[in-house]
């Protein structure tokens, strides 16, 4: 009972340090109760112990997603239930197989295996049909930004070998503690954590205080049209959604305004991309650019591209109902202005469920065209392989259309400014998820990516919470959640490359070459009898 109620305890207190509630300096304890709950188990020496030590890492992890992501209910409950609890069953395994390498090799080796191998696990999350990124664990000091400025040399999986250093170092003052009762043997422990908490937080305070933002500055305008994406945006007609996005921009235009962005899927659903120009709603856009002719306009938009040759087809290609022809469905961005041809991006990060059916090579052959509904977009999405970026010549400014949860990846958005991005721009509806801690801690997530680039980041969402933030992470202006409206700002356009957007992951890659070495290892001998 003990032991369960220490897996309890880590499930909380991980709840209690996330965005955007949340203390994030309990991230350097948060796993401590669990790994002292493994530990009673392997002294123990009883049956089936690598299962109960599964069953405590999966206690904890439940809560942990749970109480954080439980929004996702608002969407589409189904989807948030298995979410919820694969999301914590993955992690559980790592913590399974941590264990499994303790046997073996005893403490000192796997203390160095169980952050690799977690480290490894995130990189992992980022990159396969499952893909649920939301709470590696250094996207937990999103709102704690002037701790984790050097984000702009690791990007976030610095934090997370932050968060595990800590709590592997005060772990080892824990045990002597529990096994002997002598409280000093937690001094050295603790010393050495305290260490390792403040000399990151110092030198970024040292960073974030001289910084010096760079580039020149440019005039953004943001638009938040506050459409309800379940029921309203359905009832408008063809441009009525493009003559609500122009009466927006026009009330905070500038005449040194670059760019102009609005959220996610604004523009009707199925515009064919071969003759988008077409569109009443996007003649709408062309004539506020012609009005204001040094602009930039960029939106959301939902595009289809036809096919009438099979061969011509994509992989994510649907077969229409006479069979005779093939089509793409596009979650895009749209970039319009009064000098070139309209530009297209189309999202490539795509949800799972509900713009991406996981496995589709495996699944479709055994169950044909399944479509998932899961509230908004249908079915398989078609992506692009490469970052477009859209570029305001008037200016020479050029900003990377950023959609949605494509925000969330780190080394993913380095490729837009590699590409010459000097301005983000986040086009967002996080309107499915109601006014809840959902859109908050998405909007928290811009300032990594702002710091890991040292871009300015412009941010469009559809309901809110629409935002500007600087290359430092700080929010300079915001539009409150459920608010119509549009704002605007200036910022800065940065032509420098970070280390970090130069070798992105890195560091998780010095950590899965650790964690094969050792796994490796542990495969090849004998299981060892060595406590902590």
């Amino acid at each position: 009972m003990k032991n369960i109620f220490l897996a309890i305890f880590s499930g909380v207190l991980l709840s209690l340090s996330w965005p955007t509630y949340g203390f994030a300096g309990l991230l350097f304890i948060a796993f401590i109760p669990l790994l002292v709950a493994i530990n009673n188990i392997y002294n123990s020496k009883v049956k089936r112990d690598g299962l109960k030590v599964f069953g405590l890492a999966y206690i904890s992890f439940v809560i942990w997603n749970y109480i954080t992501t439980w929004w996702l209910h608002f969407a589409d409950f189904y989807a948030a239930l298995f979410a919820v609890l694969a999301n914590a069953l993955l992690m559980a395994l790592v913590i399974r197989i941590y264990y499994f390498a303790k046997k073996r090799v005893g403490s000192h080796l796997s203390i160095i295996f169980l952050p690799a191998l977690w480290m490894s696990f995130e990189k992992m999350h980022l990159n396969w049909d499952l893909s649920w990124p939301w709470l590696n664990l250094g996207n937990g000091f999103a709102d704690y930004y002037k701790w984790i400025q050097w984000y702009e040399y690791t990007g976030a999986f610095g934090g997370t070998f932050w968060v595990w250093v800590v709590n592997l170092t005060l772990l080892t003052g824990v045990l002597k503690y529990l096994d002997s009762k002598n409280v000093y043997l937690l001094i050295p422990s603790s010393i050495r954590a305290i260490i390792l908490i403040a000399v990151p937080i110092s030198f970024s305070y040292y960073i974030y205080n001289n910084y010096e933002e760079k580039g020149i500055e440019t005039n953004v305008v943001v638009l938040q049209p506050n459409i309800d994406p379940y029921v309203e945006k359905y009832k408008f007609g063809d441009n009525l959604l493009s003559k609500q996005l122009v009466e927006l921009a026009e009330k905070e235009i500038k005449e040194n305004t670059s760019f102009v962005l609005g959220p996610e899927t604004s523009l009707p659903d199925g515009s064919q991309i071969r003759n988008i120009d077409k569109y009443k709603s996007v003649k709408d856009i062309k004539g506020f650019v012609q009005k204001n002719n040094k602009t930039t306009f960029v939106t959301g938009a939902t595009l289809v591209q036809w096919y009438f040759d099979k061969n011509d087809a994509t992989e994510t290609a649907r077969a229409s109902r006479n069979k005779k022809s093939w089509y793409d469905v596009y979650n895009s961005a749209i970039s319009i202005n009064n000098s070139d041809s309209i530009s297209v991006y189309h999202k490539s990060k795509l949800v799972v469920g509900v713009e991406n059916m996981p496995f589709r090579n495996i699944i479709q052959p055994l169950l044909g065209n399944v479509v998932i509904d899961l509230g908004g977009t249908i079915g398989t999405l078609g992506i692009q392989e490469n970052r477009s970026v859209f570029t305001n010549k008037n200016y020479n400014i050029t900003t990377a259309p950023i959609i949605c949860y494509e925000s969330v990846y780190g080394e993913f958005v380095t490729g837009y400014v590699k590409n010459g991005a000097n301005i983000l721009s986040v086009i967002t509806n996080d309107g499915w998820w109601n006014n809840t801690q959902g859109h908050k801690q998405h909007l928290s997530f811009s300032r990594l990516r702002a710091i890991e680039n040292r871009r300015g980041v412009a941010r469009s969402a559809n309901t809110g919470i629409s935002a500007f933030i600087n290359q430092r992470g700080d929010i300079l202006k915001s539009l409150p959640y459920g608010v119509k409206g549009s704002i605007s700002e200036n910022i800065k356009a940065n032509t420098e490359i970070t280390v970090y957007t130069e070798f992105g992951d890195s560091i998780v890659r010095i950590a899965m070459f650790i964690a094969m070495i050792i796994f490796l290892y542990v495969l090849t001998i004998k299981k060892k009898s060595v406590a902590y």
